[in-house]
Parts: structure tokens; C-alpha cells; sequence
């Protein structure tokens, strides 16, 4: 029982995974919360464009 806990303790195989799972979650997060402080401003201009293109004159 001991030498089979001994070799639990020891075996990094499952870190790796460990590892991309928590980057990935980090970036996932960046990217949610960069779109999130960029949202208003995509409004915005998108509603900056519209209105431009509705109050064209095609003559």
C-alpha cells in the first residue's frame, strides 16, 4: 500500500494536462473580458456608420 502511494505521489503524468487546462482557461478569460471593455465601442462605431449611411444623399 505504502510503495503504491509512493508512486501516486511521484507520477507528474496528469501535470501537463493540469498545466494547458488552467492556460486556457486564463486565456478564455482575457479574451472575454477584453471583448466585454470593447463592446460599447463597437456599438458605437457601428451606429456612427449607420447613421452616416442613412442620411447619404445618392444624387
Amino acid at each position: 500500500m505504502y510503495r503504491l502511494l509512493d508512486c501516486f505521489t511521484c507520477d507528474e503524468s496528469g501535470a501537463v494536462t493540469v498545466d494547458w487546462v488552467v492556460l486556457t482557461a486564463a486565456i478564455v478569460g482575457l479574451t472575454v473580458m477584453i471583448a466585454t471593455a470593447m463592446q460599447d465601442e463597437a456599438v458605437a462605431g457601428s451606429d456612427s456608420i449607420s447613421s452616416y449611411m442613412t442620411n447619404y444623399s445618392f444624387d
